[in-house]
């Protein structure tokens, strides 16, 4: 066993930081250090594990094996370190704290509750910075990773998992037109079979992708639409359908905060189940203190949420 007096236990938060972000630039901002620094910190850690663990890989870097295989046994150390140190004092003051948090979040939940969070965090903390980072088709293996310090996922797309969360809200879904495009008849009584008829727009993820929950929910039923475009935004979908006879089922909040004149929001011809928002974290993060102010924070933001109001089939 190698004598750990001669080990600058620091070098321990400096590698799981680059094991994470597989980036010097990232992980020196993440720790609030300089990429100098952080440079150094990475020369020493290749001679104290005799391994470059970090190679050039086209513009990037990627991890070797032997780094890859640090991963659980760096987090496992890091968690079990701070259980020896934490007194659960709360020693993060968001007025004088400098911190840099990643929060992965869809556009829609960075629309409804980061932005009422980022006006009132703008006052409460001028020096937290808040970096917000696209959703991953593989949620677990992003927070295993440690890639985001919050993921913010419906419930029903992350299945069983041990992962600590928090409920943040609910929504229900709502088929958008253009109730200009279409005759107010069909509208007024919008059926499957008229929705079938229509060209459709849906929601995807990633290079992979994956259909959101309304649209899966419709493929795990046999429904056969015909889909004319595909776009990974929500908040673009009164944009494009603007002019068109596209379809696309979106989320009511979604709607609340968009120029929706001329457009039309209906209840599906079959019922979609609502989606339920909620935070996830990796648990070693579960007792800082930074970490559990940002989670309490964003979760009053949800809470203070205004419910959804809108009456289907009105003019928007």
């Amino acid at each position: 066993m190698q004598d750990l007096r001669g080990v600058d236990l620091n070098l321990l938060v400096d590698l799981d930081a680059l094991l994470n972000t597989r980036s010097v630039t990232e992980a020196a901002r993440r720790l609030n250090l300089s990429q100098s620094a952080m440079s150094g910190s990475l020369a020493r850690l290749r001679r104290l594990f005799d391994d470059p663990l970090m190679v050039k890989s086209g513009r990037g870097l990627t991890l070797t094996s032997r780094a890859e295989a640090l991963i659980p046994s760096v987090q496992e150390a890091l968690i079990s370190i701070g259980t020896v140190f934490d007194n659960e004092k709360d020693t993060f003051v968001p007025s004088t704290a400098t911190r840099y948090f990643s929060i992965s979040a869809s556009d829609y939940a960075t629309a409804v509750v980061l932005g009422p969070l980022i006006r009132t965090l703008s006052a409460e903390a001028p020096n937290v910075t808040i970096n917000v980072l696209p959703r991953t088709a593989d949620v677990h293996t992003f927070v295993r990773l440690d890639r985001a310090d919050l993921i913010i996922e419906p419930r029903e797309t992350m299945g069983p998992t041990s992962l600590p969360s928090n409920p943040l809200f609910t929504d229900r879904w709502l088929c958008m037109l253009d109730g200009e495009m279409h005759d107010p008849s069909v509208i007024d009584d919008f059926d499957l079979d008229y929705y079938l008829t229509l060209p459709h727009m849906v929601y995807s993820i990633g290079n992979e992708r994956q259909l959101n929950l309304a649209d899966r929910h419709l493929a795990s039923l046999g429904i056969e639409r015909r889909v004319e475009l595909t776009i990974e935004s929500f908040l673009m979908a009164p944009l494009l359908i603007r002019g068109t006879s596209l379809a696309c089922l979106v989320l009511e909040r979604s709607t609340a905060m968009q120029r929706m004149d001329g457009l039309k929001l209906v209840e599906p011809p079959i019922p979609v189940p609502d989606i339920h928002e909620e935070i996830y974290w990796n648990p070693r993060h579960t007792n800082d203190p930074g970490h559990r102010w940002l989670r309490a924070r964003v979760a009053a933001t949800a809470a203070a949420l205004e419910p959804v109001s809108r009456t289907d089939g009105d003019d928007l």
